[in-house]
This record gives C-alpha cells, sequence and structure tokens, in this order.
C-alpha cells in the first residue's frame, strides 16, 4: 500500500462505518477493494476496530496480505486476537510473510502455544521462519526481543563500487534504511557509513577508509527500557543490536521504541491508579475486578489504621473535640503531598535525571515541604481561628502538627520510590493509592501525638 496517500485528514465517521458495512453485506468485493486502497492501513484498522467480528475478518480475508499484514499490526490487540482466531494457520502464515521480522514475532508470540507451531510450520520462506524462531527465543522486555533482523550491513574490505551493488541488494528487504553498518568478516560491529561520504567517495575506494566508527548500540539482553532511554537521549531512529562479542545482530527503530513506551506510560499510569493487572475498558467485570480489588482492600485496611489511631485518642480528648474536624484536611494534605513527590521521582527515575545522594535528594524535598507546610500553615491559621472559633493554641497546634505532616509526606512520597527503584520494582507502585494510604496512617497519627504533646489531653 501507497505510503504517500494523504491519511492525516482521516475522520472514522458513521456514515462511513455504513457505507463499509453495506459493501460487506453485498459482497461488493471489487467497490470494497477499491474504496479501502483510498485509505492508509492505519485507517483501515481503525476501521475494523470498529466493525462486526465478521465484517473485519472479511476484509482482512479480502484484501491483499502486503496490505492487511500492515493493517493487522495496527489493530487494537484485543480486535486483532479475535481476527486471527478466525483465521487459519496457512492464512495467518500468509500474512505474516509480508511483514518485518520483528512484527511477525509480535503476532506469532500473541497465539496460544499450539497454534503458534501450526503457523511457524505454513510459513513457507525457511529464511523467514527460521528468523522468528529466533526472536521468539528472546526474553521479553529484551532488546532482542524487539529487534528486526532486517537492515543494510556493509563489509570493511568492499570498495564502494562493490557496496552500492550489494546495497541495493539488501536495501530491497527493509522497509525504511535508517543507518548503513560496518561490519568485520566475522560480522563484527564496528562502525557505520554516512550515505553521503559513500555517493561522493571513489568506487575503488575502500569501506574501511571512509566509515565512521562511532556508533551507538545495545546488547541484546538489554532491557527495552534502557534502548528506550539511550535512542531518546540521542535522538537515534534506529540502533544496532549486538551480542557480548560485538557480533551484529539486529536493529531496533523508532518505531517499536514508541509502542514500547506507550506501554509502559500506560502500565505506569495503571499502577499509580492503583490497578495492578493491565486491563481496559471493554474488560470483563471479573478482570477488572481482580485488577482493582486488591489496592482497594491496602486503602479499606488502611482507613481501619487511621480509625483504630483515632478511637484510641477520643477517651481523652473530650475537651479538644475540634481536632476531629480537621482530621480530612490532614488526610487530604498528607496524600496529596506524597502523591506530588513520588511522582516527580517517579518521572524522574523513568527519564533517569535522578541524580546525586538521596539524601540529597531528601533535604531538597525537606525544605521544599516546610515552604509548602508554613504557606499553608498561613491559611490555616486564622480560618481554624476566625472561622471555627477554636482557642489560639488549639489553632497553633494543628498548624505545627500540618507542617510536620507534609514534611513527612514529602520525605515519604520521595524516598520509597527511590527505594523500590533500587530493589528492582517499578517505583511508580509508590504512586497513587500506596502513598495515600500509608501517609493517612502515619499522619493522623502524627496529628494526634502533637495535639496530644502541645495540649496536655
Amino acid at each position: 500500500m501507497s505510503e504517500d496517500k494523504n491519511h492525516i485528514q482521516f475522520e472514522l465517521t458513521d456514515e462511513l462505518l455504513a457505507k463499509v458495512e453495506s459493501l460487506v453485506s453485498y459482497k461488493k468485493n471489487k467497490e470494497l477493494k477499491a474504496y479501502m486502497d483510498e485509505f492508509h492501513y492505519a485507517d483501515i484498522a481503525e476501521i475494523l476496530d470498529e466493525l462486526e467480528l465478521e465484517d473485519s475478518v472479511y476484509i482482512i480475508k479480502l484484501l491483499d496480505s502486503e496490505t492487511t499484514s500492515d493493517v493487522l499490526m495496527e489493530m487494537d490487540e484485543d480486535n486483532r486476537e479475535k481476527v486471527l482466531q478466525n483465521l487459519s494457520a496457512k492464512e495467518i502464515a500468509e500474512e505474516i510473510q509480508e511483514l518485518d521480522t520483528d512484527d511477525a514475532a509480535d503476532i506469532i508470540a500473541e497465539l496460544p502455544e499450539e497454534r503458534r507451531h501450526a503457523v511457524i510450520s505454513s510459513i513457507e520462506d525457511e529464511e523467514h521462519k527460521a528468523v522468528i524462531k529466533e526472536l521468539l527465543a528472546y526474553e521479553d522486555d529484551t532488546a532482542g526481543s524487539l529487534m528486526a533482523k532486517e537492515l543494510v550491513k556493509v563489509y570493511e574490505t568492499w570498495t564502494v563500487a562493490g557496496c552500492l551493488r550489494r546495497i541495493r541488494a539488501q536495501a530491497k528487504d527493509v522497509t525504511r534504511v535508517h543507518s548503513i553498518y560496518v561490519v568485520t568478516k566475522q560480522e563484527k560491529l564496528i562502525g557505520r557509513l554516512s550515505l553521503k561520504d559513500l555517493i561522493v567517495a571513489k568506487s575503488d575506494q575502500k569501506i574501511s577508509d571512509i566509515f565512521i566508527s562511532s556508533v551507538d548500540y545495545v546488547f541484546v539482553e538489554d532491557d527495552v527500557e534502557e534502548v528506550a532511554r539511550i535512542m531518546a537521549k540521542y535522538d537515534l531512529e534506529a540502533i544496532p543490536v549486538v551480542d557480548e562479542e560485538k557480533t551484529l545482530l539486529g536493529r531496533i527503530t523508532i518505531d517499536d521504541i514508541v509502542d514500547v513506551l506507550k506501554e509502559e506510560a500506560d502500565k505506569d499510569y495503571q499502577l499509580a491508579a492503583g490497578i495492578t493487572n493491565d486491563v481496559e475498558a471493554d474488560d470483563s467485570i471479573f478482570e477488572l475486578t481482580r485488577a482493582r480489588l486488591p489496592w482497594l482492600l491496602i486503602g479499606m485496611f488502611g482507613g481501619l489504621g487511621a480509625a483504630t489511631i483515632i478511637t484510641g485518642f477520643q477517651n481523652v480528648m473530650q475537651d479538644y473535640v475540634i481536632l476531629l474536624s480537621f482530621v480530612p484536611l490532614i488526610q487530604a494534605t498528607a496524600g496529596n503531598v506524597g502523591v506530588q513527590s513520588s511522582a516527580i521521582v517517579v518521572q524522574g527515575l523513568a527519564n533517569d535525571t535522578i541524580k546525586g545522594e538521596v539524601i540529597t535528594r531528601l533535604m531538597k524535598e525537606f525544605l521544599l515541604g516546610l515552604v509548602n507546610g508554613l504557606a499553608i500553615a498561613l491559611v490555616v491559621l486564622p480560618v481554624s481561628h476566625f472561622l471555627f472559633k477554636t482557642p489560639y493554641l488549639v489553632s497553633a497546634t494543628i498548624c505545627i502538627a500540618l507542617i510536620t505532616v507534609i514534611v513527612i509526606a514529602a520525605l515519604i512520597g520521595t524516598f520509597i520510590p527511590i527505594f523500590l527503584d533500587k530493589r528492582g520494582v517499578d517505583p511508580a507502585v509508590a504512586t497513587g493509592p500506596f502513598i495515600t494510604t500509608s501517609n493517612d496512617i502515619f499522619g493522623i497519627l502524627i496529628y494526634f501525638v502533637i495535639a496530644k504533646a502541645i495540649l496536655g489531653f
């Protein structure tokens, strides 16, 4: 399918869907194929995501594999899974043979094991089949699982004239040529080749005389988040993947990294919201409950803990019932401050911008919490005294407790994500319900301990 179609202005409307459904219903295959050919494959995927499964499968089987292979990669994962269930192993294999090896491996990895073997066995291109098997052998979330084997490489011993001929042959199998990599006879990566230098060089010059030895690369076992960090830092459109001996194995392109970043962002967002599994709005009630309930139970026990603390003080604070009126303020402020601090730290850890000693970071948060606490206390003090008719000593107690709670919440919100990160746990789990619940409990405890110390009840 042509890449230069005007798909930027595409808008999925009810009229468009109705037209597609009508063409499918009346089996007007020629018209339907001509109509679908007007759209970019990403737009076709968007259309299929909105159609009934039967209609989506009909269109997938109607269009040529070169188009539908790209369409399948762009479809919603759940919808793609349903479509694949309605295709035979041979039909899936035909689609996969049109894809780059990394995309083909991604689709096969989504299939049940038995069906996976059937699809692989149906792939006629033995070389393509072998490469897919190799990629499937790498662990998830590693550079190896993300790389494609299609790339353009040249040997240092080639002449410029011979290099140009071979590059033309290699480029036929590569969707986009981001870089030309230079290797030794032993396939060791030693550099990259500038297309400009190649064009202006004399035809009898050796590649060893004109290649650039400086080249960024990642190891095949590197974590995909580390790959994303490197590519973002150096603004790379593609990066080569090597083994421990620096043998060139494949390359990772920016479109794969964008998918990784999106998946990681979705995962962190759900963790921050207290959702333990990767779920979507259309998932079953059971799946949604299983994902949400654990954190809700933690929040429940946190609330029971706070209630227990309040109960422990209620018999000795009958003269200061007004203190109970400010419990929601203490809890809300502690939770908000903790979430703010942890969110900044989690973001910094994800972007690799958290530098220096932990004690320095904690000291900065201490000062920040102190400043914010004083600012909020200056607002609460007159409000509590004049609006709630609270005695000056009680108002001062509330403000001192509030400042202390804010400082402690900021320190907890900073320390916990760093601690989890050093222990190999996703720090995103520290935001949201975890921090809010822990700070609720600590906030209430600190509030009443300070009140008891000052007011003497």
